[in-house]
């Protein structure tokens, strides 16, 4: 394993930020690569320690030689966002100079060319970091972006030209669904992994290898040593299924069974007043049209002081809010329908 330094100039004299980068080379040119990142939003920390439980299993791999793809791997893949903080408070999902999203504005390629990334030079930090970011993992056939969300199940998101391809990834880090998207108009970093592929020759391409995806590992509070360990696993697991590393004593991934559905299909459920939130369901729980799913307290103790909030269809809650106060208009939780949407305002990736 070799590691090396990045390093992204920051928009001031005398400032800079930092993040490492840890390498394995493969022992077959002709296997396929792996990228794995974490924490684009810096406070999302379960792939983080994902990642740390993983390394040992690279290691061991490595110093048995079953390392047939070469694998990069950068565990804090956000230094700016990580070094926010604002009242003592970490701010870890936009970038506070722009305003933007640390998930948002990455370049959407043509083809997979680094020559064709934009000049940073004039442009801020965090800029330069999303163009390093791109730089690093591109040309890799497999790139996983560990996110978490606020309160929910394991679930990815995964670009339609490569379903039901990923089936088996999906079956491999055991999640317990898929949200299938088809445009990307945003600029996220899965983005910006698979739009390069769409219009280049098919050997270019590679669909039949080719792995690009957003993992979200359940709920932000989710960092703790027994889920690390699994979706360690499960990382690994992907790795070998996919003939990036070699093990002979790893069966391969059974048929996934859980949840799939376009992200059209995702109801976000908008707060219809501000106020103390009571949720009647949890990420997982099967809801059908018309279920109670949450009481917004708005005048405690007073008559009409509570408003209640209805399942516009039958589905599967995804996610929750982690924190139970709320704005009017702010989501509530993500829905998973059984149809379309009559909402069908979410974009790309809510994340």
């Amino acid at each position: 394993m070799q590691k090396s330094i990045e390093r992204i100039a920051g928009d001031s004299e005398g400032v800079s930020y930092e993040f490492p980068v840890f390498r394995f080379t493969g022992s077959d040119k002709a296997a396929p690569s792996a990228y794995l990142q974490a924490a684009l939003h810096a406070g999302e920390l379960p792939g983080v320690v994902a990642i740390d439980a993983l390394m040992p299993a690279l290691s061991r791999a490595a110093a048995e030689g079953r390392i047939r793809g070469n694998i990069t791997i950068v565990p804090w893949a956000n230094p700016i966002g990580r070094a926010q903080y604002h009242f003592g408070e970490h701010q870890g999902r936009f970038h506070l100079g722009t305003r933007t999203n640390f998930n948002r504005a990455f370049p959407l390629l043509a083809a997979p060319d680094t020559k064709l990334l934009p000049d940073t030079s004039f442009g801020g930090a965090d800029q330069r970091l999303k163009s390093r970011l791109v730089q690093l993992s591109l040309g890799h056939d497999i790139v996983l972006d560990l996110h978490c969300d606020d309160e929910g199940l394991a679930y990815l998101y995964i670009h339609t030209s490569l379903w039901p391809a990923m089936a088996d990834c999906a079956a491999a880090m055991d999640v317990d669904a898929v949200v299938l998207w088809s445009e990307d108009t945003d600029g996220t970093f899965e983005g910006a992994s698979i739009m390069p592929y769409q219009n280049v020759p098919a050997d270019v391409a590679k669909f039949d290898r080719r792995v690009a995806t957003t993992v979200e590992y359940r709920g932000i509070l989710d960092v703790d040593g027994a889920l690390a360990k699994a979706d360690a696993d499960g990382l690994y697991r992907l790795l070998v299924a996919r003939g990036v590393i070699a093990d002979g004593a790893l069966p391969a991934p059974g048929p996934f069974k859980g949840v799939v559905a376009p992200l059209e299909n995702i109801d976000m459920m908008p707060a219809p007043r501000a106020g103390a939130v009571l949720y009647d369901v949890k990420p997982g729980d099967r809801v059908i049209r018309g279920d109670r799913l949450a009481t917004i307290v708005h005048a405690p103790g007073e008559i009409d002081g509570r408003t209640e909030v209805f399942a516009p269809q039958d589905g599967i809650i995804l996610t929750r809010r982690s924190r139970r106060i709320i704005r009017a208009g702010e989501d509530l939780l993500k829905l998973v329908g059984d149809r379309k949407s009559a909402d069908a305002r979410s974009g790309t990736l809510e994340d």
